[in-house]
This record gives C-alpha cells, structure tokens and sequence, in this order.
C-alpha cells in the first residue's frame, strides 16, 4: 500500500500541487462543506485521479498529519499491492428505512473474499443504528465495518458527501475490500464521565427519546443543561448520555443529541435509545479525552501493530470541549503509531462506526463522543 496526501486550505489554495496519477485506488477526502460544493475544487481531484473511487465527505473539523484544521481538505491517495476495492452510493431518502439502505449497500459489495467495509454517512438524518443492522443482515458478522457520520460544523443542518463527483445531502456511502493482503487495527474510547443520576428510558421510538422516568425527555433535559438549552442541539455535544441495558454485559454506548423535537418535547439521536435501557448524563475533562484517545490508538496498535494508512473519526463534541487543546489528542496518537512509517487522515464527525474491541465477533456499532481509529496495511 502506497499513501500519499495533499491539503488545501480555504485562503491559500494547494499546499503542493496535484499532478495526474492514474495509478490510484482510492481517494479519501475529508472537507468543510463550502470547499465539498466548490465544483472548481472538486473537479480537479476528477482530473488528478482519473480511476479512483474518490469519497468525499463534509467535515465539523479535518485532521491531516498530527494537526487539526477548518476550512481545508485534507486528501489521501492510495493504491494497492494486492487489495482491490468496490463502492456503492444511495440516496437514504429512496429507502423505506436505513435498514433498507444497509441491506442494499450490503447486497452490492457482499463476495466471498470481503474482508472490510468502510463506511460515511449523512451525519444529520441516518439512523447509523439501523443502518448497520441492514449491512449485517447481510454480511458475516466476522466483517467489521468502520468509519462515521458526516459533520457540518456545530451546526447539524446539512452535512454532504459521496463518490466521484456525486457530492449532496441525505447520502451513505460505502467501500468493499477484497482478499487476503488487508490488515486492519481498530479501536474507539471516549473519556466521558457519568453524572447526575441513573433514569429509565419509559417512551422512545428507534432514534427518538419521549420520556425519562415517564417525564419528558426534553424539558428533563433542559434542566440539566440549564444555560446551555437555548443552543441545542450543538450544545447537547458537551452532554451526551450513557446508554446501557442492565441485563446485558455490553459495554455502555453514549449517545449525542443531534436534533430536537419541540412540539413533541423530544430529543433525537444518530442511534436507537432502546425502551427498557438506562441513560445518564455525561461530561468529560480535556485530560479525559486524551486519555481515552490513547487507549483508542493502543488498542488499534494491539491488532495491527505496524499500520500504513490511520483513519481518525472523532466526534465534533470533543473538539468543542478541547478548543485549541485538541491538536493534543490527535498528536497523541501521532506518538503512539510514530514507530510505524504511515500517513493519518481523519475528520470530526456526528458518529462513529467501529465494533467494541476484544469480542468474539467484528459487528460494529454506532458510537457517539468517541475518538474512532481504522489503521490499514496490506501484508505481503
């Protein structure tokens, strides 16, 4: 696997130019929105890498190297030894659900010699939850699937993506990968602490929260949130909620409020917030985050020890805690894969998709608040 990057930034153009490479794979782009519709930016990339599958996504944030930007694109060439890839794009408006979507996408790059999927999808209006329960009700549960949820800044309007030129709203995206050459590494942490007390889940419907302990989801949330509740649903990123089935021996998975209903006094997640489950407030400290971005990159290390290209996914939510201090995290990470000669490529999303670690299967979930890490080599 050979890597290669590019950044372009909003005021000053191409930090070095493009030049045409045929050879290419696969291109990954991570971008602020207004760059992603810049048709005379993205065209080029049309014309630099004329046979790759090229995917693009809107950002709340980029990571290039060991820094964190806006208003750029940060781009990642890669072409295989070994590997080959296929990819698919579908509208989620076209489908009856998300779980329709997922079983589609699934049916579309499913062979036998599947080994990794790698999946962006709109970060405002997919239930990533169903979403992935269509992917595998299709594919063995031996495949893990990785990637996140688009970003549109703070401001959870309209995030965009897709492949080849197909740059839109309401979009998901995924890329198969074949054979036996691909090592992957994954792992994703959050650092968040619960607060506050512990509160049933009495009314919820998939994605959408009524009722807390039988009062409603939002007003209860109002409260906690107190001078903060007249900026949701960006403010909700510095309080998820822990999500967890006392009968279960999952780990907790944390949640983050992407939208809000007022006339239904509800609040509305990336993921499904099951009846019957226990949800708590959550809040974190920059040195929680860190902490939690460093077990992200050894578990990912543990697997997969000497990557050649690092996906970042990180929830927009912990940008926002760390401000300036979140170059920290990802240079962090930088420190941990340094011995291993790679290129890191990441973005600041809505969600992210990984499984937990250390599990007798690879089925993904969807994560909020987490630092998300993919790392990738192909082995001779």
């Amino acid at each position: 696997m050979n890597v290669e990057q590019f950044q372009y930034h909003d005021k000053t153009g191409w930090v070095r130019p493009l030049y045409i490479q045929p050879n290419v794979d696969w291109v990954l782009v991570f971008g602020a929105k207004k760059l992603v519709e810049t048709h005379a930016i993205m065209s080029v990339l049309d014309e630099t890498f004329p046979n790759a599958i090229i995917l693009v996504s809107s950002t709340s944030g980029e990571i290039h190297g060991n820094q964190t930007y806006d208003d750029s694109l940060s781009v990642s060439a890669v072409t295989f030894k070994k590997t080959t890839i296929k990819s698919i794009q579908l509208g989620l408006n076209d489908f009856s659900s998300n779980f329709m979507a997922g079983q589609t996408m699934a049916n579309a790059l499913k062979r036998d010699d599947l080994c990794h999927l790698f999946v962006i999808s709109d970060g405002v209006v997919t239930n990533a939850t169903e979403l992935l329960a269509g992917i595998y009700s299709v594919i063995p549960k031996t495949i893990a699937v990785t990637g996140g949820l688009s970003g549109d800044g703070a401001d959870f309007n309209e995030s965009v993506l897709g492949l080849n030129g197909h740059y839109k709203p309401h979009q998901t995206c995924m890329i198969g990968f074949y054979g036996q050459s691909l090592k992957i590494g994954y792992g994703s942490r959050g650092g968040w602490r619960p607060f506050g007390p512990k509160r049933s889940i009495t009314r919820a419907d998939n994605n959408i929260l009524y009722e807390l302990d039988k009062q409603a989801a939002l007003d209860l949330y109002k409260l906690y949130t107190q001078d903060q509740e007249l900026n949701l649903p960006a403010s909700g990123l510095l309080f998820p909620l822990s999500i967890y089935n006392q009968n279960s021996k999952q780990k907790s998975l944390v949640r983050t409020v992407v939208g809000i209903n007022e006339t239904e006094n509800a609040l509305i997640f990336a993921g499904d917030v099951p009846e019957g489950t226990v949800a708590q407030m959550m809040h974190a400290t920059t040195d929680d985050l860190i902490g939690g971005a460093i077990e992200a990159a050894e578990s990912s290390m543990a697997m997969n020890p000497d990557p050649e290209f690092i996906i970042l996914v990180s929830c927009v939510g912990r940008k926002l805690i760390m401000g300036q201090q979140a170059d920290e995290e990802i240079e962090e990470i930088a420190a941990i894969f340094s011995k291993s000669k790679n290129s890191i490529a990441g973005f600041y999303s809505y969600g992210e998709l990984c499984p937990f670690d250390h599990q007798s299967n690879s089925v993904s979930l969807l994560h909020n608040q987490t630092m998300t890490i993919t790392a990738m080599r192909e082995i001779e």
